[in-house]
C-alpha cells in the first residue's frame, strides 16, 4: 500500500462514514423486508459507485458545463438530508410507513436507494469533492488506479455495515431502536446543517 492509496481510503472512509450510515440506513428501512433491505443496501452503493466514478472522471467539466458550483450540492444536499432527519427525530416517516403497510403488500415499500442513501448520504458533496480532488492529486495510470482501489474497499466495507445494520438494531427491541433512530435524526440534521453552512460560506466567500 502506498501513501497515496492510504490517504485516499482514510479521506474517503471519514467522508462517506460507513459506520455513520449504516445505523441510519436502518431507521430508514426497519418496515422493509430483510430481503428487500438488503437489495436496498447494495444498489445504493452500486449507484454511489457510479456517481462518484461518473465524477472522478468527469466531475469539473460537468459542473463548469452546467454552471454549478459544489457549494450549491452542499446546500441542496443539506436541505434534502434535513427533510429525512425531521421525519426520523418527530417519527413522521414510521407513522406514514405503518399507515402504508396496512394498505400495501410489502414489494411496495418505498425505495431508499436512490434518495436519501446514494445520494446525498454515500455520494455527497463531500464524498464528490473528495474523489475529484484526489484524481487530480493522482499523477499517472498507477496512482489513479490506487485512488479507485481506495474507493472500491470503502464502498465495499459501506455494503457489508448497510447490510449488516438491520439485523443488528432489530435485536435490540423496539424502544431501543426508537431511541436510536431519534438520536440518529438529530445527527443527522446537524450534519445536514453543516452541509448547508459549509455551502453559504463557499459561496459567500467567509
Amino acid at each position: 500500500m502506498t501513501e497515496l492509496f492510504i490517504s485516499a481510503f482514510i479521506t474517503l472512509f471519514v467522508v462517506i462514514d460507513p459506520p455513520g450510515c449504516a445505523p441510519i440506513y436502518a431507521g430508514l428501512t426497519k418496515s422493509a423486508p430483510p430481503a428487500q433491505a438488503r437489495n436496498m443496501a447494495l444498489r445504493a452503493t452500486g449507484i454511489a459507485t457510479i456517481i462518484l466514478t461518473i465524477f472522478a472522471f468527469f466531475g469539473e467539466d460537468l459542473l463548469k458545463a452546467l454552471h454549478i458550483e459544489l457549494d450549491s450540492f452542499r446546500i441542496a444536499g443539506g436541505l434534502m438530508l434535513f427533510f429525512i432527519a425531521f421525519e426520523m427525530v418527530f417519527e413522521k416517516r414510521t407513522q406514514r410507513r405503518t399507515e402504508r403497510a396496512e394498505r400495501v403488500t410489502a414489494s411496495e415499500v418505498e425505495d431508499v436507494s436512490v434518495f436519501p442513501m446514494a445520494m446525498p448520504m454515500l455520494a455527497g458533496p463531500g464524498a464528490i469533492a473528495a474523489i475529484m480532488l484526489l484524481m487530480n492529486e493522482a499523477d499517472g495510470v498507477e496512482q489513479t488506479i490506487e485512488v479507485f482501489a481506495a474507493l472500491a474497499a470503502v464502498l465495499i466495507i459501506t455494503a457489508v455495515a448497510l447490510v449488516a445494520a438491520g439485523p443488528l438494531i432489530r435485536l435490540l427491541g423496539d424502544k431501543v431502536e426508537a431511541v436510536i433512530t431519534r438520536l440518529l435524526g438529530v445527527l443527522l440534521s446537524a450534519l445536514a446543517a453543516q452541509y448547508v453552512i459549509d455551502g453559504l460560506r463557499g459561496s459567500f466567500g467567509v
